[in-house]
C-alpha cells in the first residue's frame, strides 16, 4: 500500500502554496473550522504547540520581573475614545456589543482588539508615587479583530496571544524595555522556534496606532513572503496624558509615566509551518513538538516486541516527550501519520532489532536513519534532538539569505519580485509618498528599518533623492 493511500497526500507547495498550508493545518490535526466565519477550533495537537510556546515565553517574562494579570474582555466605548489615534487605527476591526439580553446598552462595549485602554485606566488608579514604578505586567488572553480575509493562525477573527503592558518613570527606561522585549522575542524565535528573524523599527506609516515608535521581528516564509512575527511598542507619554497616569517623583513633582506594549500570538504557529514544513507535512522544532519521539513497534504481535518498546518508552520519558503507538494500524501507516504531524524522531523497533540490542532512529527533517544501541538510546535521542533544532535554524537561515536581494532602483526592485521574491534591501528617502508608491506599484511594503544598517546606494530606490535609511521590503501576510 502506498504512502499516498495510507495518509491522504497534501498539495505540493510548488503547485499551490495556500492550499499546501491549508492541507497541513487540517491533516496534521492542528485545527478545525467552526461555524463562525474566520474562527478556528484549536485541536489538542495544535493547542499543545501553543502551550509549549506559552510556557517557554512565560518563563522568560517572569525571569525578567514581569507578572501576569487578566483584564476584562469588554471595553466601554467611552474609554476607547480617550486615545484618538489608537481608536482610529482599530475602528475598522472592532466588534461591538450593543445589547445585554433584550436591553440596548447606553455605552456600547468593544470586544477587546487589544487592551491598552484597560491597562491605562488601571495604571491611573494604582500608580501614585515613584515607588510604584515600574509596573511590569503581561496578559495571556484572546482578542477579536473583524478581519475581512482570514486564514488559520495567520489572520482570524479571534486569536490567542500575550500582550505585555509596562509603565516606567522615564523615557529611557521605557525605551530600554521596548528593545529588551524585542530582543527576547528574536532570541525565542531563533533558539526555540528555529526561525531566523530581522529586527528593526517600523516606519511611521506602519507603526502601531497611538505609538511613539514600533519595533518588529520579521521572518521569511517558504514562498518568499514576510511574516510580522512579533512587535514591541514605545508609547512615550501619549497614553499617560490621555488617561492622566501621573506619579509624584523624588522631588515631589508630578510627572507622566512612559509606557510600552509588546505581543506575539498564535500567528507564530503559522510561521512555524511556513518556515519548516515540507510536502510530506508538518516539520516541528523539537522544543515545541508535543511529541518529540514516537516509538513504532514493527511486527508488534511477536513475543517481546511491545514489552521492549514499553521499556524504551519508560527510559526515554525521563529525557523527552515520548509516545508509544501500539495501535493495530500498520507500521507504514504510522510512519506516514507521524511524518504528517512533524514528530522530530521516530524509533523503529522489531524482533531483529531486539535480537541485536538495537533500534533505528529516523529524523523527520532529513529522513536520515541511524542504528543505535538500546543501552545508548537516551543519550542518542537527546543529541539528535539538539542537532535537529540547530539544523532547522541553519536551513531556514540559508533559505532566507538565498531569498534576500538588493535593489538600487525600481527596475531592479521589480525584477527581484519576479525572479526571487523575498526580502529586498533598498534605500529610502524617508518620504511616505515613496513608501506608498512602492506598495501601489509592486505590492511590497516596508517591513522594517533594520538595526543593522547597510549602505546599498546614496539615493532612494523610488525617487532618486538622497537616502536616509536602508529598509527591508517585501510582500507580506
Amino acid at each position: 500500500m502506498s504512502k499516498e493511500k495510507m495518509v491522504t497526500a497534501i498539495t505540493s507547495m510548488e503547485d499551490d502554496f495556500a492550499q499546501w498550508y491549508t492541507d497541513i493545518v487540517k491533516k496534521a490535526d492542528l485545527i478545525d473550522y467552526s461555524s463562525v466565519r474566520g474562527c478556528m477550533i484549536l485541536r489538542p495537537y495544535g493547542y499543545a504547540i501553543w502551550e509549549l510556546i506559552q510556557k517557554q515565553l512565560d518563563e522568560r517574562f517572569k525571569a525578567t520581573g514581569h507578572e501576569n494579570v487578566y483584564m476584562p474582555m469588554f471595553i466601554p466605548e467611552s474609554l476607547l475614545q480617550k486615545e484618538k489615534d489608537h481608536v482610529e487605527g482599530f475602528a475598522p476591526e472592532v466588534a461591538w456589543v450593543t445589547h445585554g439580553g433584550e436591553e440596548k446598552l447606553t455605552d456600547r462595549l468593544c470586544v477587546r482588539p487589544t487592551s491598552e485602554t484597560l491597562f491605562c485606566e488601571h495604571y491611573s488608579n494604582i500608580v501614585h508615587s515613584y515607588r510604584d514604578l515600574p509596573k511590569l505586567y503581561n496578559q495571556w488572553c484572546s482578542v477579536v479583530r473583524w478581519e475581512k480575509t482570514t486564514r488559520p493562525f495567520l489572520r482570524s477573527l479571534e486569536f490567542l496571544w500575550q500582550e505585555g503592558h509596562t509603565v516606567h518613570a522615564t523615557a529611557e527606561e521605557a525605551q530600554e524595555e521596548t528593545i529588551a522585549q524585542l530582543n527576547e522575542y528574536a532570541d525565542f524565535c531563533e533558539k526555540v522556534l528555529s526561525m531566523p528573524v530581522i529586527k528593526g523599527k517600523k516606519t511611521d506609516k506602519e507603526k502601531f496606532a497611538g505609538a511613539k515608535s514600533t519595533y518588529t521581528i520579521e521572518s521569511l516564509m517558504h514562498d518568499g513572503k514576510a511574516l510580522q512575527s512579533g512587535t514591541s511598542h514605545n508609547f512615550g507619554d501619549g497614553f499617560a496624558k490621555a488617561f492622566d497616569i501621573q506619579y509624584t517623583d523624588k522631588n515631589n513633582k508630578l510627572q507622566y509615566v512612559h509606557e510600552t506594549s509588546w505581543g506575539v500570538s498564535t500567528r507564530l504557529i503559522g510561521g512555524l509551518i511556513m518556515v519548516h514544513s515540507d510536502n510530506n507535512g508538518l516539520v516541528l522544532p523539537p522544543k515545541v513538538a508535543p511529541i518529540q519521539v514516537i516509538i513504532v513497534p514493527v511486527m508488534q504481535k511477536k513475543e517481546g516486541v511491545l514489552e521492549k518498546a514499553s521499556e524504551i518508552m519508560k527510559e526515554l520519558s525521563k529525557v523527552c516527550r515520548v509516545r508509544l503507538d501500539d495501535s493495530d494500524k500498520s507500521p507504514g501507516w504510522k510512519f506516514s501519520e507521524y511524518e504528517m504531524k512533524g514528530v522530530p524522531i521516530r524509533v523503529e523497533l522489531g524482533p531483529r532489532d531486539i535480537e541485536n540490542n538495537q533500534a533505528v532512529l529516523a529524523r523527520r527533517d532529513t529522513g536520515e536513519k541511524v542504528t543505535v544501541k538500546l543501552s545508548d538510546i537516551a543519550d542518542e535521542v537527546l543529541s539528535l534532538l539538539d542537532n535537529i533544532q540547530v539544523s532547522l535554524l541553519e536551513k531556514a537561515t540559508k533559505h532566507r539569505n538565498s531569498k534576500t536581494s538588493e535593489a538600487k532602483n525600481m527596475e531592479e526592485f521589480k525584477n527581484v519580485l519576479k525572479t526571487n521574491q523575498g526580502f529586498i534591501k533598498a534605500m529610502w528617502c524617508g518620504n511616505e509618498e515613496c513608501e506608498n508608491k512602492i506598495k501601489e506599484d509592486t505590492g511590497a511594503s516596508s517591513r522594517c528599518m533594520p538595526f543593522e544598517q547597510e549602505h546599498i546606494s546614496d539615493v532612494c530606490v523610488c525617487c532618486g533623492k538622497p537616502a536616509e535609511k536602508m529598509v527591508v521590503w517585501g510582500k507580506a501576510y
